[in-house]
């Protein structure tokens, strides 16, 4: 039996309770029963008409002292028109008592959430709200509440702010966001959003949120809606003096070093373990690269953030363009530190993660180095660099059979991910090189090998496996060990001269090779390309896949980019007309400046093309016309791939050469076109894999 004392005590809880609300769609029926407007309630309530809209469709509840006055004002109004077939309440009982609100999925949901929940089966129906005529949008999609993954984050890690103040985060959600300056748009996001990501590795850091501003909520937060400069768009930031910068700084804010640019980090210093940091990106600034996000700058904010959404949700919470997410995805799967415990205190304290690259910033051995780089300059370094780039490579037009050339079609084929393909698995140096003089090859050690292989003989149509133009070597060079190891495969010996080798080594890719590839498949099956198609079916499938939801493929496009340019970002080049050569350039205090770990996975991903070119000679008997990188271009009796791959007696594709499906390192068509037109390219000495497409395929070397 409770005591009088704790029922009291429960008692006064309920009372201290915040007010609950009628159900959405009673709000908006006792409003237009006493004949009352949304804006004539926005007035009386000191908001926006918006804001009531929000409120009666259930995309956001009003917040203290404001849902107090509305509370009184509909227990007011449901005293005189209670509704059909109920009777009247009586004067003390308000409608909370009788149609209380359900509660937040995840227990912590803040107030200015808008996910719309399921309409009472007695609510009369009603037309759906719309936004201004002056701020026409399409809704948000609306989907009932579900569970968040993690209560910290119960709003996704993103939205996207528009000029009305609407937030249009993940799965159809809408915030409302008073902010009109960006401190309080920092403010909201880190107290009251609601956004937010956890980490992707136990001893990683969660993702700050990310607020993406339209043109309309960048000029409302006092910002231009244009950058305007003779630099590149995305490389121009806002003047130190600008009103809004002297805001950030007088409010206690710090920015980046890069400045308030169209991806700017607002920040103040950790406090114990509370991080303080929100990002923004300015759409109308060129936030997202139409090359990695094709199209989603035009699109609605709700799309935006279903695409920026499903990104963070797959691969990262954005950082940047998409070559600076691919490397922050490398740190997020492999943190470069732990906590360890001290053995003399006690006390846990960050230590080395292993597997990771650490903390610090690793100098790479000269020949791994790029010319303008310290070690090379202040070296004197002239012995020679890696070259270990993508193809770019065409066959000789003298080497051209009859036959070949009274083939109808030229058929290109691409690689789906290469580099994320050869990235799987791949064994790279995690410590500083060493060097050696006359070390004995073993494959198994990552490094650069000095070493002649001018001796070892190919067939001239095709390109030669060690030189990104297909030419034969000459004399000794530097490769990464990928490179040297398919030389003792085709049979040949080899005496290398010199080596700088890691000791330490490991699989550090591996995770992020995993994360991305599972982004890749799962992105492809939401726009009908699944692993369980056949040849056929999945050539039909990728004909009309960007077709079938322009959203989805934006994804795509975005994990593809985010492969290409976190490789890319491994060997960052100085940027900018003041940089002199010999200079350290910002790119090198990264841990994750590691031009060694690029040459190794283009190393591997162009032996990897090389493998299957020789293959397809052996089961086709079939040479290539052109190699770009990851595109290579067959002479074909048809116009499909179905027409010159090899297939067993089964109807089994071949293994070792070129097979289709929607995997890494798998095949996918690039293009078609007459081969006439690929030996005029030809003789015109251009690269017909670059053009199989019908419009100029751009080159990402990785850089």
């Amino acid at each position: 039996m409770a005591s009088e004392e704790e029922l009291f005590a429960s008692v006064d809880a309920l009372l201290n309770e915040e007010p609950h609300l009628p159900p959405p769609a009673e709000r908006a029926r006792l409003r237009e029963a006493a004949g009352i407007t949304q804006a004539r309630l926005a007035t009386a309530l000191k908001t926006t008409t918006q804001s009531v809209k929000n409120w009666e469709n259930g995309r956001s509840e009003p917040k203290s002292p404001r849902l107090d006055a509305y509370q009184r004002l509909l227990n007011g109004w449901a005293a005189k028109y209670p509704a059909p077939g109920t009777p009247p309440a009586a004067p003390a009982v308000s409608i909370a008592a009788t149609a209380p609100a359900e509660p937040a999925a995840s227990g912590v949901e803040p107030s200015n959430a808008r996910q719309a929940p399921a309409v009472p089966a007695a609510a009369p129906a009603r037309p759906p709200a719309t936004r201004p005529a002056a701020a026409s949008r399409r809704p948000a999609a609306k989907k009932a509440a579900q569970p968040a993954a993690d209560p910290r984050f119960p709003h996704g890690p993103l939205a996207v702010l528009d000029g009305d103040g609407s937030a249009y985060g993940v799965d159809g959600i809408v915030l409302d966001c008073p902010a009109t300056s960006v401190v309080e748009l920092v403010e909201w996001t880190l107290h009251e959003s609601g956004l937010g990501a956890p980490r992707l590795h136990r001893n990683g850091k969660d993702s700050d949120p990310l607020i993406v501003l339209t043109a309309a909520a960048a000029v409302k937060l006092g910002l231009p809606e244009r950058l305007e400069g003779h630099e590149q768009r995305r490389s121009l930031r806002l003047p130190e003096d600008h009103p809004v910068v002297k805001q950030v700084v007088k409010a206690k804010w710090r920015l980046t070093q890069r400045g308030f640019g169209p991806w700017a980090r607002i920040y103040r210093k950790v406090q114990g373990r509370e991080r303080q940091c929100v990002q923004l990106a300015v759409l109308s600034w060129d936030a997202l690269d139409e090359r990695a996000w094709p199209g989603v700058a035009e699109m609605e904010p709700a799309d935006v953030a279903r695409v920026l959404g499903v990104y963070a949700q797959r691969v990262i919470t954005p950082r940047g363009s998409t070559a600076v997410s691919g490397l922050e995805l490398m740190t997020a799967m492999r943190p470069p530190t732990r906590a360890v415990q001290d053995p003399q205190t006690g006390n846990w304290v960050p230590g080395h993660n292993p597997g990771s690259l650490g903390t610090e910033p690793m100098d790479p051995a000269p020949p791994e180095a790029t010319p303008e780089h310290p070690v090379v300059v202040e070296s004197g370094w002239s012995g020679g660099f890696l070259n270990e780039e993508a193809y770019q490579w065409v066959r000789d037009v003298s080497l051209l059979t009859d036959e070949e050339c009274t083939l109808p079609f030229a058929v290109g084929l691409d690689l789906n991910t290469a580099f994320l393909a050869a990235a799987a698995r791949l064994v790279v140096g995690l410590s500083a090189p060493d060097h050696f003089v006359g070390p004995k090859f073993n494959p198994k050690i990552p490094g650069s090998w000095l070493v002649d292989l001018s001796h070892v003989e190919v067939d001239p149509r095709l390109p030669s496996p060690f030189t990104p133009d297909g030419t034969r070597p000459t004399g000794p060079a530097w490769y990464q060990t990928h490179t040297v190891a398919y030389a003792q495969e085709l049979g040949y010996n080899v005496t290398p001269i010199e080596g700088y080798l890691r000791r330490e080594t490991g699989a550090y890719l591996d995770p992020w090779h995993d994360r991305l590839k599972t982004a890749y498949v799962d992105t492809l099956a939401d726009l009908g390309v699944t692993k369980d198609l056949d040849d056929r079916q999945f050539l039909a499938a990728m004909e009309r896949h960007k077709d079938t939801d322009p959203a989805m493929a934006a994804v795509l496009a975005a994990i593809k980019a985010t492969v290409k340019g976190g490789i890319g970002k491994l060997r960052e080049r100085p940027q900018g007309k003041r940089y002199k050569e010999g200079e350290r350039w910002p790119a090198l205090q990264r841990p994750t400046w590691r031009p060694d770990i690029r040459a190794a996975v283009i190393s591997k991903a162009r032996v990897n093309m090389h493998r299957k070119l020789t293959n397809m000679v052996k089961l086709t008997g079939l040479h290539p016309l052109a190699v770009l990188s990851d595109c290579v271009v067959y002479p074909s009796p048809g116009a499909s791939p179905l027409d010159f791959l090899p297939y067993a007696a089964s109807g089994k594709p071949q293994p070792g050469a070129f097979r289709l499906g929607p995997t890494p390192g798998l095949a996918k068509l690039e293009g078609v076109q007459s081969m006439l037109w690929a030996v005029d390219l030809m003789e015109q000495g251009y690269n017909p894999a670059r053009h199989i497409k019908g419009g100029d395929a751009v080159l990402d070397e990785g850089e």
